[in-house]
């Protein structure tokens, strides 16, 4: 029996801003992407339906349509953003995760969705459905 090299390792740390859907519907922002907004406390969410394209902008959390962003965990390298109504409420699909290169642009950070995104393996799934 041949062997092969396992290439599906963890991505490194980058200094590239990626935005993932997460299959629950979360905003996942990476450190990158979370330091191009200026490092907020919350933002608000915009849609562009006719490019497909979804915007990130810094915000207050007193602003009456902010979303908080708080740490992922307790290295906080990356950072979530609740957006599952906004999902749904644009028919924007989060069945599988996938992240997507963001830029900054207008004042806020932009993920187009007309690119194909890169799907994303969830770890937590694995370790769910392994018996213990």
């Amino acid at each position: 029996m041949a062997f092969e090299v396992f290439t599906k390792q963890r991505q490194p740390r980058s200094d590239q801003p990626y935005v993932t859907i997460q299959r629950k519907g979360v905003f996942t922002l990476n450190t990158a992407a979370y330091e191009s907004l200026g490092d907020p406390d919350a933002v608000e969410l915009l849609y562009d339906r006719e490019q497909r394209r979804i915007g990130f902008r810094p915000a207050t959390p007193k602003s009456p349509y902010a979303y908080g962003v708080r740490p992922n965990g307790p290295t906080g390298r990356s950072f979530l953003v609740a957006g599952r109504a906004f999902l749904q409420f644009y028919d924007i699909p989060f069945d599988l995760a996938r992240r997507w290169v963001a830029r900054y642009a207008d004042g806020m950070l932009v993920i187009d969705l007309n690119e194909p995104g890169v799907e994303v393996a969830a770890s937590r799934s694995w370790r769910e459905s392994t018996p213990t």
